[in-house]
């Protein structure tokens, strides 16, 4: 390669590298500027919307209709019910999906989109309080609506200062501090998010709980305390845990025998034909209830430095059995 082909090459990478950081210093300037003008608006936005019996309605065009569905989507995954309208389908039908008791977030850099323009009469003879999201108030976006939020930026990252980066970065910074305001206002746990996302991994540990995971019935290994040892060592072999539970004859708990006991045994010499489970049970074993949280039993495991846990029930009978592998396979840990 000629030196003229190397040193435009090298050009051509460091002015990606320069822009690439200027792009991050406008944006981050964008959301910085934000901290400084949010205010009374603000907390009037968080106000009405807790007060809301029905949906937050989000709408926009173009990059901020994209970024408004990312908006709904944050909302009605952190406890407030949420939906993206499309204004320009809202024009021809989609209107009446919103009614008097939700509450209309209008997202507009400039506030003059003709598709937002032309259904706003409707939405104020709807009675929805409208918010507007929106970079000039003097917009006839931020004109007609209850509460302006303002969301204007000193420039685009865009060399042109055309294509929506820094305002759409704004506009998603100020949706995640309005969500984010209103959990901490309901009080949305982590058990609240897990709900609305079952599919997920938090979901799964706080909502898995033992008894959905748990071996039961004829899956259990389990002994009376009289069994002689080698009857013992085929039910275990038979149900595949590498633990027996002993129990006495109303199923209460009197000990537990595992694998790991048996090689002690066998390195101290111990002769086991003659032995019964309750000779060589390891009594008070470790267990859990049928209603914890899987999440629960795989941290037990852990800090016991287990493998497998008994389940019982309030009286401390038998109703259970699991193993890290039940857990694995529930995709809790």
């Amino acid at each position: 390669m000629s030196t003229l082909l190397v040193q435009q090459s090298v050009s051509k990478a460091e002015r990606a590298i320069v822009l690439a950081r200027e792009t991050f210093d406008i944006e981050a300037a964008a959301v910085l500027g934000l901290k400084q003008r949010v205010g009374p608006s603000f907390a009037r936005t968080v106000e009405l919307v807790l007060a809301t019996r029905g949906r937050v309605v989000v709408m926009g065009m173009g990059k901020s209709g994209h970024i408004g569905r990312k908006i709904a989507a944050t909302l009605a995954s952190t406890g407030t019910p949420a939906m993206f309208v499309h204004p320009a389908e809202a024009s021809h039908g989609d209107l009446g999906m919103i009614t008097a008791i939700d509450l209309v977030l209008v997202i507009s850099y400039r506030g003059e989109s003709d598709e937002i323009a032309v259904i706003l009469p409707a939405l104020k003879r709807l009675g929805a309080p409208i918010v507007a999201m929106t970079g000039s108030p003097d917009s006839t976006l931020a004109l007609h609506a209850d509460v302006w939020l303002d969301t204007g930026v000193d420039k685009e990252a865009c060399p042109l200062n055309l294509a929506p980066t820094a305002s759409t970065t704004a506009q998603l910074a100020l949706g995640d501090a309005l969500a984010v305001a209103l959990l901490d206002a309901r009080g949305f746990k982590a058990e609240d998010f897990a709900r609305s996302h079952p599919g997920g991994a938090l979901g799964r540990k706080l909502l898995t709980h033992v008894s959905d995971v748990m071996r039961t019935g004829s899956d259990i290994p389990r002994v009376l305390p009289d069994v002689i040892f080698s009857d013992m060592m085929r039910e275990m072999s038979a149900k595949g845990l590498g633990v027996a539970a002993v129990v006495d004859a109303n199923n209460f708990v009197l000990g537990i025998f595992t694998d790991g006991d048996l090689r002690r045994l066998v390195e101290q010499g111990v002769d086991l034909r003659a032995t019964t489970a309750q000779d060589v049970m390891h009594r008070s074993p470790h267990s859990i209830g049928a209603q914890a949280l899987a999440v629960d039993a795989a941290e037990i495991m852990e800090a016991k430095r287990i493998t497998f846990l008994l389940v019982v029930d309030e009286a401390g009978h038998l109703c259970g059995a699991l193993n890290s592998n039940d857990l694995m396979r529930a995709k809790v840990i």
